[in-house]
């Protein structure tokens, strides 16, 4: 247990190793995550709790902490050692709690570049309870912190007012730490530039723009030279072999095998839960997670996520959210699947609403842009512009309404800004396989459940039914032929092939404007849609699912009206 951003989540990989579960707290979306490693000749559970700054909860990650330190034989409690006034505060409160504590003083070694000296002898003696200085990063003081575990005590410290404990810290401050004067490094002048208004909103421009290539070129390259050759080389054949079987035509082979175009499967458009369903969450989903959540992670151990959520607080609080959610935000430019299972890191359930809401109405998924450029690009840049100017207004003023109407509160943003720090390969490798795992183990399911039932709704001529029931409002509000009826009903399980389809149909450079931005708001993939499910509970789905509905037929019946 520890204050948010002490690196008590990387302390806890260097415990456990990679071998974890992730699970939500019952009756919550706050997570936790447990873990075993061996003490003496026992195995011990590691349980690595939220962040909080006291056990006085604020917020339900913070209740979820307190609730769960009730089922402890033993806390760690992870202190900053470069932040030490700071952080003592909940060290306290664990000692007045009657349970044996053991305090890992962690990043020991930012101590001396920040000119700090901390006599590890006297703080124990003052706290009275092992202290440990730890680098968990590196590793540094692990062993000595496993093989002290066993001396956590409890030293049966009275209650104290919150007046009172805050003397005790300075006190113990005073006499355990001293520090002397040093000069700024590279990474600290850079860390204080990039929380300032100038330069920090154009370091936060060129940051999230290299990480958005980065993310895409990776996604693409898993998708182009892994994912595809994998699904044409191996499972192709394979698939070709039971479509022979089962016969070219009938309803078990359009379930299982979907329709082949020109004779042969195509994983893009065949609508087969053993070839769509099985390529949309791995070959096409999979590679943009994995290739966010690197990037993520890397901004995360780096320091900058904190930085980037404080320097865009101000903008996000007028939408009803906080500055953390410019981080599922930022992957819903990837996926929407991660980015909705991402609104987890808001506290409460109104703006979980809210970002969810946001996302799958106007933020458009990598797959999805890349058919708009390819498409709309061919007319003129200034029409692509169209689009993504259309979407950012959206995502405004939709905002702006969603903060009026939404009943709850958005709590004020209280976090803790780390040093900037170059991450450790190992722990950085490690945290990345418990999200991908994450991801495999909770989303896959149910994204592969959704598309099969999509599936079957397509093959027995649901959706057929579904277009000829709209084609009057696609056609005299959107202004579109009523062809595209059936693309918009496709982008229900692939919107980046439904554009396409649009190519196809001879539309002019407004009707793609409208055709593209009706697509990227109206419902969003069945995988995002699925995830959208439940994370928000049938209820509050069904509440998104009205207001996609009604923004999609103002918007485009405006975009009509204009283009």
């Amino acid at each position: 247990m520890g204050n948010p951003n002490v690196g008590e989540s990387v302390l806890f990989s260097r415990l456990t190793g990679v071998k974890v579960i992730t699970s939500n707290y019952p009756g919550t979306t706050v997570e936790f995550t447990k873990g075993f490693m061996k003490l003496g000749g026992e195995q011990a559970e590691i349980i690595d709790v939220p962040g909080t700054y006291t056990l006085d909860p604020t917020c339900k990650a913070e209740e979820v902490a307190v609730g769960m330190l009730k089922d402890g034989d033993i806390a760690i409690n992870v202190v900053d050692a470069t932040n030490l006034e700071r952080n003592l505060y909940l060290t306290l409160q664990l000692l007045e709690r009657q349970i044996p504590v053991i305090v890992a003083l962690n990043m020991w070694d930012d101590t001396k570049h920040k000119g700090i000296n901390i006599d590890i002898a006297k703080l124990e003696e003052l706290l009275k309870v092992p202290v440990v200085p730890t680098v968990a990063l590196s590793g540094q003081g692990i062993k000595e912190l496993v093989n002290r575990i066993p001396q956590a005590v409890s030293p049966h410290e009275p209650a104290r007012t919150s007046d009172e404990r805050w003397a005790a810290v300075g006190r113990i401050v005073a006499q355990a730490q001293t520090r002397y004067h040093r000069h700024h490094t590279l990474l600290e002048s850079l860390g204080d530039a990039s929380i300032k208004p100038f330069p920090g909103l154009l370091i936060a421009a060129i940051v999230i723009f290299l990480s958005f290539v980065i993310i895409r070129l990776v996604g693409e390259g898993i998708i182009n030279h892994a994912m595809e050759p994998l699904f044409d080389n191996l499972w192709a054949p394979v698939m070709t072999k039971l479509s022979t079987v089962l016969g070219s035509g009938g309803l078990l082979h359009d379930i299982l095998v979907g329709k082949l175009v020109n004779g042969e499967i195509d994983f893009s458009s065949s609508f087969g839960v053993l070839t769509t369903g099985l390529f949309i969450p791995f070959g096409v989903v999979l590679p943009y997670v994995f290739s966010f959540y690197l990037v993520l992670g890397f901004m995360e151990d780096l320091g900058y996520l904190p930085r980037l959520a404080v320097l865009l607080d101000n903008l996000m609080h007028r939408v009803g959210l906080h500055g953390y959610a410019i981080i599922p935000t930022l992957l819903g430019l990837g996926c929407n699947v991660p980015a909705i299972l991402a609104t987890r890191v808001l506290e409460s359930k109104r703006e979980r609403f809210i970002a969810a809401t946001l996302i799958s109405i106007a933020v458009p998924c990598a797959s999805l842009q890349a058919m708009i450029f390819g498409l709309v690009g061919g007319y003129g840049i200034q029409y692509v512009a169209m689009i993504y100017g259309t979407l950012l207004v959206v995502w405004i003023l939709l905002g702006i309404i969603l903060n009026s109407t939404v009943r709850g509160f958005s709590p004020e943003l209280l976090i803790e800004i780390p040093p900037y720090r170059l991450p450790g390969l190992r722990a950085s490798a490690s945290k990345l396989w418990m999200r991908i795992y994450g991801f495999l183990r909770e989303a896959i399911p149910i994204v592969f459940l959704g598309i099969l039932v999509i599936t079957v709704l397509y093959a027995i001529g649901v959706f057929e039914h579904i277009a000829s029931f709209t084609a009057p409002v696609v056609s005299g509000v959107l202004g579109l032929p009523k062809e595209a009826v059936s693309a918009i009903v496709i982008g229900f399980l692939r919107k980046d092939m439904a554009v396409g389809m649009m190519g196809t149909l001879g539309l002019g450079a407004g009707q793609l404007v409208i055709g593209s931005v009706v697509l990227a708001m109206f419902f969003p993939c069945i995988a995002s849609f699925v995830v959208l499910a439940r994370e928000l509970g049938l209820k509050d789905m069904l509440k998104a699912a009205v207001i996609m509905v009604a923004v999609v037929l103002l918007v485009g019946g405006l975009l009509n009206l204009v283009l």
